[in-house]
């Protein structure tokens, strides 16, 4: 009875993997057509050939869709949370940009391995105000994961709040010296860093 019931929520996870996957193919497909202010999320759902309380499942609003990315930082945290710090980081500001250096360009490798689809999101959040401050709220969440993960791995509050603060400051270094290119953007943020150290 424990095996069925396992592949049977195995099952149900693969399809809401899918549907979800597909309603963010389809708001992007469409996005590119017709410009993100002349979709609506019905015309999102129809695309994706789910229903419109499906889509409300997954996402609050078509701007959500946009920042579907939210599980690149939790894999990137999940494997942040293996790098080894060499001990309690306390107080050390070297150890906590170093662990931060290795958790930010980490990510940014993700983000950037498929430099079409990070420069077709970047342009998208660029034209248009709403989804700026959009990102301005995520890039908060992104810092708070940072602190969390320093504090998790012994740093002082003062100093997690400091280094993570600061990562999220290479990272926006990092951009603008790329000019946002995604193949040169992770190097621009580690050169970002080194001009730290």
């Amino acid at each position: 009875m424990d095996r069925q019931h396992g592949l049977a929520s195995s099952l149900r996870e693969l399809k809401q993997q899918r549907a979800r996957e597909a309603l963010v193919e389809a708001a992007h497909a469409l996005f590119d057509e017709r410009g993100f202010e002349r979709v609506t999320v019905t015309d999102i759902a129809a695309r994706a050939e789910v229903g419109r309380a499906t889509f409300f499942r997954y996402f609050g609003d078509k701007q959500e869709v946009v920042f579907a990315d939210v599980g690149e930082l939790d894999a990137a945290m999940a494997e942040a949370a293996r790098i080894p710090s060499g001990g309690p980081i306390g107080a050390s500001m070297p150890a906590a940009l170093a662990f931060v250096r290795a958790v930010v360009v980490s990510y940014m490798l993700r983000l950037t391995a498929e430099p079409d689809t990070y420069a077709r999101h970047e342009r998208l959040v660029d034209s248009h105000p709403e989804l700026q401050a959009r990102s301005l709220i995520k890039q908060r969440r992104y810092a708070e994961a940072l602190r969390g993960l320093l504090e998790d791995r012994g740093a002082e509050h003062e100093t997690a709040a400091m280094a993570a603060e600061i990562g999220l400051a290479a990272f926006y270094a990092g951009r603008r010296i790329a000019g946002n290119d995604p193949e040169r953007l992770p190097g621009a943020v580690e050169a970002a860093f080194d001009r730290l150290t």
